[in-house]
């Protein structure tokens, strides 16, 4: 079987390596300028291409009659794997491959369809995150037969790189499965629900989204945290008029009773370094912070309960 790739990130070059190793041929190689958080370039991916003897493709502009016509040369090709590519591929391109073309998309479709779809699991309280192989449609966004799912469970406790190392050491083999299961039966697939009720349009999210408001419940306040946390910026609050991003925290729970301003830190506990600050409905204990880029135990830079964060 001919396979053609197109797209770009590390997550796509390792599941080059996986499909060249399970014996299949891959014959064009089709990528675009690398986001700035890639490990793997467009100049890793022209050296690949070198190293198998595939023709390479370097655009942003797939749909052009110029691309199009680059394919149709080099003859039959029966399937295409696209993951990250940097714009919507149009029927016609679709087209040109038998088998269509296979994307990979982080989220539980039908339900987590758009963008940071780890976080906003992690956010709603989900109890699991999402992968899906589907048959692409031209011109649209994650829609299509599934092929092959996975599903990595998650608790309020589950930060959002482990979410992201899972999908990278997956999505190489789902695809890979994806392809078997697709040259057996090219048509016995899942369809997915056309009714929007069924579908959950998650929308991106920016540095700022992770300002927490002390009003919210302990719950939430620990899942934007979590959500927020590395390779994101953090959740963060202001403090002494300073931005301190909150890396680590956790539900703390003493049985207190207690009248409280949300924000208040209550506790400082010299022999862990942690902290424990009230929220809208009980407290949270915060074991890591970074403040003016230096980062520690927060009983390394707080010294008051009279203090609070806002």
């Amino acid at each position: 079987m001919k396979i053609a790739i197109i797209g770009r990130s590390e997550l796509l070059y390792n599941t080059i390596e996986l499909l060249l190793e399970k014996g299949y041929e891959i014959p064009l190689i089709i990528t675009s300028k690398e986001a700035p958080e890639y490990k793997k370039t467009s100049a890793d991916y022209e050296n690949l291409a070198l190293k198998i003897n595939a023709t390479y493709i370097l655009t942003s502009k797939i749909n052009s009659e110029d691309t199009m016509s680059q394919i149709k040369s080099l003859g039959l090709i029966d399937i295409a794997v696209s993951v990250n590519y940097s714009s919507v591929i149009s029927k016609e391109i679709i087209d040109l491959f038998p088998l269509g073309i296979l994307n990979a998309h982080a989220g539980d479709l039908p339900r987590f369809r758009g963008n940071a779809c780890q976080a906003w699991a992690i956010i709603n309280g989900e109890d699991s995150v999402g992968l899906c192989i589907h048959r692409m449609i031209g011109g649209e966004l994650d829609s299509g037969d599934i092929i092959v799912k996975s599903y990595l469970p998650i608790n309020i406790n589950t930060r959002i790189a482990k979410t992201f190392d899972w999908i990278e050491n997956e999505i190489p083999k789902l695809i890979l499965n994806a392809i078997i299961k697709i040259s057996k039966a090219p048509t016995s697939f899942e369809v997915q629900s056309k009714n929007p009720e069924d579908a959950l349009r998650t929308y991106p999210r920016i540095p700022s989204d992770g300002k927490i408001n002390w009003n919210l419940s302990s719950e939430s306040i620990v899942r934007l945290i979590n959500a927020s946390s590395e390779p994101f910026s953090g959740a963060f609050t202001i403090y002494d008029e300073e931005k301190l991003i909150i890396w680590r925290g956790k539900l703390y729970d003493d049985n207190e009773n207690y009248l409280a301003i949300p924000g208040q830190i209550s506790k400082i506990d010299k022999n862990s370094g942690s902290i424990v600050v009230i929220t809208g409905d009980g407290k949270i204990e915060i074991d890591e912070i970074e403040i003016n880029r230096e980062r520690g135990k927060p009983s390394n830079f707080i010294k008051s309960i009279r203090k609070r964060f806002n």
